[in-house]
């Protein structure tokens, strides 16, 4: 099953300080929801435990997070898979732009992703809702970190 979702979210802070937040390993493990362990394998890579509940399922999904087409302090594109055992697999990317506005940073972004097994059995609506969720949970989390 392919899925889509893009949105911007407005951010107290100038683009410099957002790059750096989203390139932190310990800030990015503290917003994402469910994240148990996200650790730097190299400059660019990261291995990544989450634990994740979507309707009935629930599952802990071990995963490779890789970030490409990196344009400091303007954006990138972050790629990954997980395998979540019975529950399925995940796998697919986004790009994230930096823009100067308003006197802060509009962070603006756009996801692609693949899911199959039984999170796939599960339903377009009731996916995109828990994606949409997620997402919506991770930004907030996101701009508590950027403001201090």
């Amino acid at each position: 099953m392919a899925m889509t979702m893009n949105g911007e979210v407005q951010l107290p802070a100038s683009r410099e300080a957002v790059w750096a937040k989203l390139n932190d390993p310990e800030v990015l493990k503290a917003c994402i929801p469910g994240c148990e362990e996200l650790e730097k394998t190299d400059e660019t890579s990261f291995r990544a435990i989450a634990k994740m509940k979507v309707g009935p399922v629930s599952a802990r999904f071990k995963g490779k997070v890789m970030l490409s087409d990196l344009d400091p302090p303007n954006g990138y594109k972050i790629s990954g898979e997980g395998e979540g055992g019975v529950a399925g697999f995940a796998k697919g990317g986004a790009t994230v732009a930096l823009t100067e506005k308003d006197g802060g940073t509009l962070l603006s972004y756009n996801v692609e992703a693949q899911i199959g097994g039984k999170l796939a059995q599960l339903g377009q609506r009731l996916i995109n809702g828990a994606a949409k969720k997620l997402a919506d949970e991770f930004f907030a989390n996101f701009g508590k970190a950027v403001q201090g």
